[in-house]
């Protein structure tokens, strides 16, 4: 859309120069809403301001011979890098929370669960793969799990993995399946294991601070380059702390479900 200004249009005003500007010819995705009341500039941007709003975002000026041509990005091209901002905070931040998710199902807690199991690696043919890809982990009661993998061959493999990792179950390997009895915590052992999901839990909160440290520094960049102005981007944050506090507290939720499970005799 283009805006021609003309010197009889009333109360313009500019900070660049002191002498009358005949013509102004404005090129960008503006919507008007009453009279052109001031524009204002700062070395070679500036900003209009329509009725009591101002046109954002803050917009380069470029000089002809006769006319000044003022050239913004367009609503489609900003809303285009906030969009791509906002995608991956949202998608970073919910990895976020199932990295931690994921780190407490490992924990057991005195109850049968396939996901105790999610960390092992087995050394399958000389390559490191995770031993749910090879085998299928089931719980026949509360307290056992039943490993049947699906190649036969890797019954000891799987039953070494046991054995070395910090599951803290003896493997019983019939040459057939593999069976896993699931021992009772001791009270010690509980509050010690609520310890450790607790610091995971707060891990998982510095990692969603860090993503919104990122993504207020990816606005700043913009409004760095003209693309935001000031209080576009005030206005992101506000939004950017809403979702960061969303995340916060669905750490807090699964937090709260694993320490009341290892506090649950």
């Amino acid at each position: 859309m283009t805006i021609a200004l003309s010197p009889s249009t009333p109360v313009v005003r500019s900070q660049l120069t002191r002498k009358p500007i005949p013509i102004f010819c404005f090129q960008g995705n503006f919507r008007t809403c009453g009279n052109v009341v001031c524009w204002a500039a700062s070395a070679n941007y500036v900003s209009l301001r329509v009725g009591a709003r101002r046109l954002q975002p803050l917009v380069k000026l470029s000089w002809g011979k006769r006319r000044g041509v003022v050239r913004c990005a367009t609503i489609e091209e900003i809303e285009a890098e906030k969009s791509s901002i906002e995608k991956d905070v949202k998608e970073r931040m919910e990895k976020t929370v199932e990295n931690v998710r994921s780190n407490f199902n490992s924990i057991r807690t005195g109850r049968a669960s396939p996901a105790m199991l999610d960390k092992i690696e087995v050394d399958y043919y000389g390559t490191p793969v995770s031993l749910k890809s090879i085998a299928q982990v089931s719980t026949p009661d509360a307290s056992s799990l039943l490993v049947q993998p699906y190649d036969k061959s890797s019954l000891k493999a799987i039953e070494k993995a046991i054995v070395s990792s910090d599951v803290g179950m003896t493997p019983n390997n019939d040459g057939e399946v593999i069976r896993l009895a699931v021992p009772q915590l001791t009270s010690d052992r509980r509050k010690e294991l609520s310890k450790i999901v607790s610091k995971q839990a707060e891990e998982g909160k510095v990692a969603i601070r860090n993503i919104r440290r990122d993504a207020l520094k990816a606005y700043e960049k913009l409004e760095k380059e003209k693309k935001l102005s000031e209080d576009n981007v005030k206005d992101l944050s506000g939004d950017l702390q809403k979702v960061t506090d969303e995340y916060m507290k669905k750490i807090d939720t699964v937090f709260k479900q694993k320490e009341k499970e290892l506090l649950t005799v």
